[in-house]
């Protein structure tokens, strides 16, 4: 049979020392503590033992701290605010803002990074999910959540981004996403006059781009099908050779009818004469347009003069096109690149005041702090315990709330009354 430890029950009612109710009570506490520090002590050892061993089974975690100045704002709205604040201090800020339904840059900022549309783009870019180990996008959305914490402080506007995980790499590389992501996320949400011209002037050059190249394309198809480079500058080119032909087939028949007086048909220098002046002659049809077939590509190297007018007409309809599409486009080119200086003008900055750097020390679990509170809990536990106890063996059998606890275990089943100690001791 297992004996119950023996316990000592102090009377300090017949204790010569005993004064008052309060000095009989304060004996009876210190000759209790004297009886039990051991316990307490092995009680609170074990305890630090245990919960350090927890502490050191705990994950460790890091935190990565990135830390951004607030935007630029240089709007009426902002000017109100600053008198708000220069006259009336934070309250009377809060309450203009609240009253004219505005909200502070810093406040959209971090309503953009808590955004489902960046935890997204972070859980996809880092797969989150696998690290996490969760198989829905809702669960990596609020693990995310969990580790992440974005807040602005009221007084100086500065955001603060902190990414804790069991890696510090990790962490780190999780902090600079944010900051990325919401750069990126403010230029494509960014709804500001400039925006919007600077989207309209990219799309309008795309197309005229198109119907630049499409006229260029159809100018070279037809330079290329008729041989027509610059109608002018071509016609011009040709008079001059035909007048030049012109010129040297009057010398030719000059010569042939001189050696025709002189030498008979059948002499080589008048057939020689003759074959030079109907070669001048054809080419001069052949330039006039003559004997043209209403094709420049019929075996010729350009247009006949009398081709070159129709063409010139079509080529220069096309080339007229080219040009004013290319105008266009050169305008259109300058006033996107104004637009796009306004639109970086109006843009928020995000300045980053603290990079995030790699963590060299834990942030979670705080091994100490954690084996001291459980052992000054476990302390406190038994104290508790020992306390009672010690109070309980003290009461009498006759009193009430001993008489009705004993009647309350004795009801339970298989539960019998206990004994009392005078009848165990006997």
């Amino acid at each position: 049979m297992s004996q119950e430890p023996e316990v000592t029950v102090l009377d300090t009612n017949n204790h010569p020392a005993a004064g008052g109710g309060y000095s009989r009570d304060a004996y009876w506490i210190f000759h209790w503590l004297r009886d039990t520090w051991k316990r307490l002590f092995i009680a609170t050892a074990i305890g630090f033992v245990v919960f350090a061993v927890i502490a050191f089974l705990i994950p460790v975690r890091y935190e990565a701290v990135a830390r951004l100045m607030p935007p630029d704002q240089v709007n009426s709205s902002g000017a109100l605010m600053s008198a708000l604040m220069a006259s009336g201090g934070g309250f009377l800020a809060d309450l203009g803002s609240s009253a004219l339904g505005m909200h502070t840059s810093g406040a959209t900022i971090v309503g953009v990074l808590n955004s489902r549309t960046v935890q997204d783009d972070i859980i996809n870019q880092f797969d989150l999910k696998q690290v996490y180990g969760s198989k829905r996008m809702e669960d990596a959305r609020k693990a995310l959540q969990r580790n992440s914490s974005i807040a602005e402080d009221r007084k100086s506007g500065i955001i603060t981004i902190a990414v804790q995980d069991h890696s510090a790499q990790r962490a780190t590389e999780l902090a600079q996403a944010y900051v990325k992501d919401l750069n990126s996320r403010i230029a494509s949400l960014t709804t500001s006059a400039a925006h919007r011209e600077r989207v309209f002037l990219e799309e309008r050059l795309a197309k005229v781009k198109e119907q630049l190249d499409e006229a260029t394309l159809r100018l070279s198809q037809f330079s290329s099908k008729n041989k027509t480079l610059d109608p002018q500058i071509q016609g011009k080119a040709m008079l001059d050779a035909a007048s030049a032909l012109q010129g040297q087939l009057i010398a030719a028949e000059t010569e042939l009818s001189g050696l025709q007086q002189i030498y008979g048909p059948e002499n080589f220098r008048v057939k020689a004469a003759s074959s030079k002046a109907g070669e001048l002659r054809a080419k001069l049809r052949a330039m006039s347009g003559s004997q043209a077939s209403g094709s420049a590509s019929d075996g010729q190297l350009y247009p006949s003069l009398e081709q070159l007018p129709l063409l010139g007409n079509a080529y220069y309809g096309l080339s007229r096109q080219a040009k004013v599409n290319e105008a266009i486009y050169e305008v259109l080119i300058k006033q996107y690149e104004l637009a796009k200086v306004e639109e970086a003008k109006e843009l928020p900055s995000i300045k980053v005041l603290d990079e995030p750097v790699v963590p060299e020390r834990k942030s979670f679990p705080p091994r100490l702090l954690i084996a001291v509170g459980g052992a000054l809990f476990t302390f406190i536990c038994a104290a508790a315990w020992l306390f009672a106890r010690e109070v309980w063996l003290k009461l009498d059998e006759s009193d009430p709330l001993k008489v009705g606890v004993h009647e309350i275990l004795g009801s339970l089943p298989g539960r019998s009354r206990p004994a009392s100690r005078g009848a165990a001791a006997g």
